[in-house]
């Protein structure tokens, strides 16, 4: 059955693959909702958007994603209240980022209207999919490709923007382990780092996978000219705490400009810790270890809201961190208060909430 809305044709899959999901077990990002948004770029400018059934897509093996990586993507997610109100948090931010990544590799920014009217009509759509209870949510994923099918090295001139969206649990994860790096770098001055750019990702996998061998989960990366200054932990912003007083790295082409970062920076404020941003050195994380005053090292996204790190090696050094699961953890404080923001629990005295009606 096909529906008209303002900018958007909408066809209503005729079957659900709900009842066959058991949303307790779920493996994230492995399971889709019935429905996904697509906007084609041809002649110049995005044609008509629709929504249809979720769906096996059809590209040339010429096309230049394949060949050139022209290819971002978003993180968001959607909450469900006790009420069965739905809510996104800081949308603007993921579609204002979106469009600063696809500048960065010479792709056409999307319309603002086609973005949110297209979400919040995809979220109504699959709004059985959003199970309420703090720790579940419906992530959401836009992304844009080059489809052009052709070989030459130069930017598209077609693009396809999509939103796909995969039910997710509560996301109890335990803390990691992480290695310092000291050969391989996430990203260098005037790179693509500050971009969600889909090679940033691919280009961590291998690094990933040498540290997985020596017994960590993930890579804290270092810069790329000295690597003397720590700046992202595996796919996630970090943060350190040294005594009472919170450190991050400041953003810049190099590092991504994450919404939960930034979302921490100001609660933290709002609660009255000390939050420097500022460049962080390696050695001086580990004098800080040395010294006892290292309490708390944890990662910033969207996914796992706060993931806790218990130890980090740097030049064949260990360090367990002390401070790991006590009650009264930076960790801890920041994930509650965000999740009882996310959920309408709280009260959400920056805007940062917007509700799908």
């Amino acid at each position: 059955m096909a529906i008209q809305t303002q900018n958007i044709s909408i066809e209503k899959s005729e079957t659900t693959k709900i009842n066959s999901v058991d949303f307790s077990k779920l493996d994230f990002g492995k399971v889709f909702t019935d429905h996904m948004f697509v906007c084609d770029y041809e002649n110049g400018e995005w044609q008509a958007p629709k929504i249809m059934p979720y769906q096996a897509m059809t590209f040339e093996p010429s096309a230049r994603v394949f060949h050139y990586g022209q290819a971002v993507f978003e993180g968001m997610k959607a909450y469900k209240d006790n009420d069965g109100k739905v809510f996104l948090f800081r949308p603007k931010q993921n579609f204002d980022r979106i469009n600063k990544s696809s500048e960065r590799l010479a792709m056409p920014a999307f319309p603002e209207n086609y973005f949110f009217e297209g979400l919040e009509a995809l979220l109504k759509l699959d709004n059985d999919w959003i199970k309420p209870g703090i720790g579940n949510s419906l992530y959401i994923r836009p992304f844009v490709i080059a489809t052009e099918p052709a070989i030459s090295a130069s930017p598209a001139n077609t693009y396809r923007f999509m939103i796909i969206c995969s039910p997710a649990q509560s996301y109890y994860n335990s803390p990691v382990r992480v290695l310092v790096a000291e050969q391989f770098s996430r990203s260098a001055n005037g790179g693509v780092g500050a971009a969600k750019a889909a090679g940033n990702y691919a280009a961590q996998f291998y690094p990933t996978s040498l540290a997985q061998k020596e017994g960590f989960q993930q890579i804290i990366w270092t810069d790329a000219d000295t690597h003397s200054y720590l700046e992202e932990a595996g796919t996630m912003n970090v943060f350190f705490r040294v005594n009472d007083k919170l450190i991050t790295a400041p953003v810049s082409d190099r590092i991504l400009d994450g919404i939960t970062r930034k979302s921490i920076i100001q609660l933290a404020e709002d609660l009255g810790i000390t939050c420097e941003v500022r460049q962080v050195k390696v050695d001086e994380i580990k004098q800080a270890a040395k010294a006892g005053s290292l309490k708390e090292v944890f990662g910033a996204g969207t996914a796992a809201v706060i993931s806790e790190i218990s130890a980090f090696q740097h030049n064949e050094e260990l360090f367990e961190i002390s401070g790991v699961g006590a009650e009264d953890s930076y960790a801890k404080l920041f994930k509650q208060t965000l999740l009882n923001i996310q959920y309408n629990v709280s009260e959400d005295k920056h805007g940062w909430r917007r509700e799908v009606k």
